[in-house]
Parts: C-alpha cells; sequence; structure tokens
C-alpha cells in the first residue's frame, strides 16, 4: 500500500511540476547556490524570471538514491511542494479515507497524462 502510494504520488508531482515547466516556455531558470545540509541531502537555489520580468525563488531539496541525487521537494517561494500537499492529503483522509484520496491522485495523474497526450507530448 505505501509503495502504490509512494508511485502515485511520484508520478502526480513528476507530471504536474514537469506540465509547470513547460508551460512556463521563455521563462529562465539562473541557479544560485548549493549546500549540504547536516541530514546529507542537498538544497538547491535558483529563481525564475518570468518573460514579464519578475523573479520567483525556486529551490530543490535532494538527496542521494540509488547513488544518484534526487529531488524530494520543491519550495515555490518558501512554500513546499511536500508540506502543500501532505496537508491537503491529510484533509482527504481524515474527511473520506485512503481509498478515496488513492483515487483522487490516480485520476489527476491520468488527467494530466491525457492533457500532454492530447498536446503531442510524451
Amino acid at each position: 500500500m505505501q509503495a502504490e502510494f509512494a508511485t502515485l504520488f511520484r508520478d502526480l508531482l513528476e507530471r504536474a511540476y514537469l506540465t509547470q515547466m513547460e508551460a512556463a516556455g521563455g521563462d529562465k531558470i539562473a541557479f544560485l547556490s548549493e549546500a549540504m545540509e547536516a541530514s546529507g541531502s542537498a538544497l538547491v537555489r535558483s529563481k525564475v524570471t518570468t518573460r514579464q520580468g519578475s523573479e520567483i525563488p525556486l529551490d530543490y531539496r535532494m538527496h542521494v538514491r540509488d547513488g544518484s541525487w534526487r529531488i524530494y521537494d520543491v519550495l515555490v517561494q518558501g512554500i513546499s511542494f511536500t508540506a502543500s500537499y501532505r496537508t491537503q492529503f491529510d484533509r482527504v483522509i481524515r474527511a473520506e479515507s485512503y481509498g478515496s484520496l488513492r483515487e483522487r491522485l490516480q485520476k489527476k495523474a491520468a488527467g494530466i497524462a491525457g492533457e500532454r497526450e492530447a498536446s503531442g507530448e510524451c
């Protein structure tokens, strides 16, 4: 059950994040710094400069898994994707059930995948 949830959540995050990054089109990302944290993870700081000229802080928390660095959290303007989703998931599980949450994640992932296929992306 935990492995299934982790896979659904990872797929949702990957697809949602990729969709947002592709929509950014002409935006530019500048990597500012990286730092190791006491836990052995790393924080990579960057900023997105939009076509309109505004700057948005975009940071990545990473750790090593299976010998490769992997992103486990994205912070946009200091707000954690993981913490935001955790709060939403907790609300659904408390109000409904884990099964409802799983169904919603499956539908959301399928919807994002369908949007990408319809636009000719893989």
